[in-house]
Formats: structure tokens, sequence, C-alpha cells
């Protein structure tokens, strides 16, 4: 893969697990400015000293940047971003990463709290993140915004309800966020993974392991590294080309509901 030009920053939000964590690795090898952000600071210090020991110093600064934040929380997001050192705060290219499936069960039986942590993650953490960070990339006239959806955004499926419907949300959104941002010079991207074999799964089942292990069962998922590499090549077009919406999934997979397992 070519290089970015330096420097160059990103932020990746949800980045110490799947494909956040995947996207950190890929983006600091390529000599990227990384900011990886989360709830979990244990998990955020051990990646950026992983970073900080594989690529070191790079043109204008160490490899990584830490920012613990819960993007749920409005004023939380707020106070991170505005907290960015003078050298990290010109931010090239946002990846809203962070996000999760609670349960799978008919629509009646699901659980409220569920739903809300959902809702809260999926589409208003990318909410409150992007409205953090869009005001910086407007008054330069330029940045990428990439929001991580689902094929679950393209194709309802049984026992997915709100999920789903977060995931459709993140879909409309993109598509209005790009033309609003139009006349800035800023890209909007929508990456819709297919199946992942990540933590995705045993969250979704609440930490069991053996059921998560089957929704892979008899085909070849995406891993985290393929997702990673999908942004990267929408990330490092050209600054006259955006690629709008992709979707990537296993060759077995067609869409959210047909999958062909041996």
């Amino acid at each position: 893969m070519e290089k970015a030009a330096l420097p160059r920053t990103i932020l990746i939000t949800g980045a110490t697990s799947g494909f956040g964590e995947a996207m950190a690795r890929l983006f600091a090898q390529e000599g990227w400015r990384v900011i990886i952000t989360g709830r979990r600071r244990d998990r955020l210090d051990v990646l950026k000293r992983e970073l900080e020991g594989l690529h070191g110093t790079i043109e204008g600064g160490t490899a990584a940047h830490a920012l613990r934040m819960d993007v749920r929380d409005r004023q939380e997001v707020e106070r991170a971003i505005a907290s960015l050192p003078p050298e990290w705060s010109v931010i090239d290219v946002l990846v809203n990463n962070a996000g999760l499936a609670l349960g799978l069960e008919v629509f009646p039986d699901g659980d409220p709290a569920d739903w809300e942590a959902m809702i809260d993650t999926n589409l208003k953490g990318l909410l409150h993140v992007s409205r953090a960070v869009t005001p910086g990339m407007m008054a330069r006239g330029s940045g990428h915004i990439i929001n991580i959806g689902s094929t679950a955004g393209k194709d309802a499926y049984a026992k997915g309800n709100v999920y789903c419907a977060t995931k459709y949300a993140v879909d409309g959104l993109t598509k209005a966020m790009r033309i609003d941002l139009l006349p800035h010079g800023i890209k909007v991207t929508q990456v819709a993974p297919g199946a992942a074999e990540t933590e995705f799964s045993e969250v979704r089942f609440h930490g069991d392991k053996e059921r998560a292990k089957q929704s892979y069962a008899g085909f070849t998922p995406l891993t985290a590294k393929d997702v990673a590499a999908v942004v990267y090549f929408a990330a490092t077009q050209p600054p006259h080309v955006c690629l709008n919406d992709i979707v990537v999934t296993p060759t077995a997979q067609a869409n959210s509901t047909t999958i062909f397992r041996k």
C-alpha cells in the first residue's frame, strides 16, 4: 500500500477491539498519526504502547494518542475532543466505528436496556463525535468522515429489529451528511461490512462464546483486518474522489439474510 502524505491524523472510535483496533494498527503502520478512543483506559494504554513500540515517532510527533471517552456521553465527547493538544487537533479523517449489537430476540421479547445501549452507541455516539469534529474540518475546507455501517442497515433480518434500525439510521445519516457537507469539501463514506468474526457476536450474546462461534460455522467470515483494509483504501483516494458507500461481505454471503454454509 502506498503511504499517505504526512502528516495526516485519523481519529478512530471504538479502537480497543475488533475493526477499530485493526484500523489503528494498519494506519499507524502506513505512517499515519492515530488517535485511538474507547472507554477502556487499560486497553487504550496497551494499544498506544504497542503502536509507539512498533512505529516510534513519525513526522509531526508520536504514532498514537489515546483519548478515553464514552461516545454515548455528548458532554464527555466534547470535552475530550477539546482537550486534544494542538499537534493532535487537526483531524483529517474520522472513523465512526464504535458500535455493538445486543441480543437476538423477536421484538416483543427484546430488552429495552439493550435497545437503549445500541441506539446510544450506534447512532447517538456517531452524532456526538461527528458534531465535535466537523467544525474543524469545515474551517479547513477538507476532511473525511467514514461511518461503519452494516449489511443489517441494507437488509433487515429476523430478530435483528433494533440493531437493524440503528444501522439503517447510519445509512440514511451518511447520505444526508454527504449532502450537507458537500459545500465544505468534506468527504463522507459508509463502509457496511457483512459477517465478520470479531468480539461482535460475543457481545451480542452477552459473553456466550459457544453461541457466538456458531454464528460463523460453515463458512469463512471477514476478519477485522479485511475491513480495516477497505477503510484504508477509502481514506487514501485522491482528494477529488469520494467512495460514498461500500458494502463488503464474505464470498459466502450475498446479503444480511443469505449465507451459504457448507
